[in-house]
């Protein structure tokens, strides 16, 4: 994991597309979840080079400040302390 998280820091001084991977970590996710969002519509725009699925830096940015700012409230749902 920790080499994935060096790529991703590297990446925006080289290549601007991240794996999921890297995507993930770079706004905060799990990977998991960054894939269920990608299947439901809900996450990043995303990119398909071949079989491989790739993320932009900007578009990851984008994404990340159309979300609403996260309230105490929010923290707590489900039952979660």
């Amino acid at each position: 994991m920790d080499d994935e998280n060096e790529r991703a820091a590297r990446a925006k001084k080289g290549s601007p597309f991240l794996n999921t991977a890297q995507a993930a970590f770079y706004v905060g996710l799990s990977q998991r979840t960054l894939e269920k969002m990608r299947l439901t519509g809900h996450g990043p725009q995303f990119r398909k080079h071949g079989r491989f699925v790739r993320y932009h830096i900007d578009e990851l940015e984008a994404w990340s400040k159309s979300r609403p700012p996260a309230s105490d409230s929010d923290e707590n749902r489900g039952g979660r302390t």
